[in-house]
């Protein structure tokens, strides 16, 4: 038996049953990550002697009958998330060397489940990108053909999962940095409503859009990872204070019932022109199987879809820029120490520690921020931005979910867009609006195309409709049968 093969719910049966320990899963998960990672490079930083620690005391609580469903798995975590004691670089050099006191509040629930954190895997600088190319440690590869990008900025996340080089991962959404890699890799990927999951200890890119969400390799472990993870936090100013309900059930009564009475809205604009052939058959085809099991269909219109990139890259890179101002060599983080002046020491610290995709972000965003020109740029955005989110409210206002392509293309080659940034920016043209409304999104796998990479399929709800984007995922997932499939890795 293949234990880095096995789901978690698969893997909870069998701990609860004492026929594998965790301490064996953890074993394995470590196996797999020094047998293929050095291929896939979804690791930054592997712990395997803490891990091992973590599954003994997983296993002690097993013993004890006291396990819940994450209790003893081994899951990675995205290197933007707040681990004590284990380095937290950002995907930057600007951080190479800095090791948090705390932990994230996502992480400190994962803790508390049992779970057993094994490294912290790759990501866009600050998570500034969409194919973690930008990773200063090196950009990871796709488990499905590694000639191909991973997507980003959870790149990292989406690989390992993928490979089963953990069970499930936790990543970050600012405009699709979930849903899109968990497409181009073939795993599901759920970006929550903005304050279902606390963001204290998430080291911030865009406030107002980052959100905190699950990898897993089915539809049935991102319930139980979501259910972990989700809750009000006092920490979070942003967290809202709202009851977190039985993610799991809604999966077992959704397949029984099937998807009678439910009304599925098929945004217009995100089937025209620039969305890839292969892409479109396979996502319509989902579509279809989602009407066999009892879906009714209306076309729906987002009609400010067209300007969801330009607000997007102006409000996200204004927010960068000003959180971004706390890294300049004195607090902690990377310093340089051959400056003559304090002013020399910030410039130095900054022009060497940052790649050139922050330098842009922050260049983009202080000027779209700055006297004359805020009004024009920030204020304009911000005012798309409810636009935007009206479009969302009338569009569901007719139908319980939004279902469409994640990514416009499957996984393109290495540095093929690394030298266009407007081409590497328009890949999130489907995703960046749900993080402007502040709605939840997901990504399931819904085929794969003729070259054998995986194509996924979005599914966008109401605010804390999550039972809903679930329940349509996981009848999804049932149909088609292809949530076992994983690439051929030796």
């Amino acid at each position: 038996m293949d234990i880095h093969a096995l789901t978690i719910h698969a893997l909870h049966e069998l701990l609860a049953r004492r026929e594998v320990s965790a301490v064996e899963a953890t074993r394995a998960v470590l196996a797999r990550i020094e047998a293929l990672d050095d291929r896939i490079r979804a690791f930054i930083t592997v712990a395997p002697e803490q891990a091992l620690e973590q599954a003994e005391a997983a296993d002690h609580r097993l013993a004890r009958g006291e396990a819940g469903p994450l209790c003893g798995v081994p899951v990675s975590i995205k290197d933007v998330l707040c681990t004590r004691g284990l380095r937290t670089t950002c995907g930057s050099r600007i951080l190479e060397s800095f090791i948090p006191p705390y932990d994230a509040t996502v992480v400190e629930k994962l803790r508390q489940a049992g779970a057993v954190v094994v490294g912290k895997v790759a990501m866009d600088e600050f998570a500034m990108g969409s194919s973690t190319e930008n990773c200063a440690y090196g950009a990871s590869r796709n488990p499905w053909n590694t000639e191909m990008v991973c997507g980003g900025s959870s790149g990292g996340s989406a690989a390992s999962v993928a490979a089963d080089e953990c069970f499930a991962s936790l990543g970050s959404d600012t405009g699709g940095s979930i849903r899109q890699p968990a497409s181009l890799c073939g795993v599901v990927g759920l970006k929550p409503t903005y304050g279902r999951v606390s963001r204290y200890g998430l080291v911030a890119f865009a406030s107002s859009l980052d959100q905190v969400g699950p990898f897993t390799k089915d539809i049935t472990d991102a319930a139980l990872v979501l259910q972990a993870i989700s809750g009000y936090d006092r920490r979070d100013s942003t967290s809202v204070n709202r009851p977190v309900p039985d993610y799991s059930a809604a999966l077992t009564e959704g397949l029984a019932e099937g998807l009678a009475g439910l009304r599925l809205g098929i945004p217009k604009e995100y089937f025209g022109a620039g969305i890839d052939p292969e892409v479109r058959d396979l996502v319509l085809r989902g579509v279809e199987t989602l009407r066999q099991a009892g879906a009714e269909t209306v076309e729906v219109s987002l009609p400010h879809t067209d300007y969801c990139v330009a607000a997007y890259y102006l409000i996200a890179p204004a927010e960068a820029s000003s959180n971004l101002a706390r890294y300049d060599g004195v607090k902690y983080g990377f310093r340089d120490s051959g400056a003559a002046t304090l002013m020399e020491m910030y410039r130095n610290t900054r022009s060497k520690g940052f790649g050139p995709e922050v330098k842009r972000r922050i260049l983009i965003g202080t000027y779209a921020l700055s006297s004359g020109y805020y009004d024009a740029y920030y204020k304009k955005a911000s005012q798309v931005r409810t636009l935007i989110a009206e479009d969302f409210r009338r569009a569901l206002s007719q139908c319980d979910a939004l279902v469409s392509p994640v990514s416009p293309t499957p996984a393109w080659r290495l540095g093929a867009k690394s030298d266009d940034p407007l081409a590497m920016y328009m890949t999130d043209i489907l995703t960046l609006s749900a993080n402007l409304a502040g709605i939840p999104g997901m990504s399931v796998p819904c085929g794969f195309t003729t070259a054998g990479l995986p194509v996924g399929l979005q599914i966008q709800g109401g605010h804390f409709q999550e039972e809903t984007l679930l329940k349509i995922g996981y009848n999804l997932e049932q149909r088609l049968g292809i949530a076992g499939r994983r690439p051929e890795l030796r």
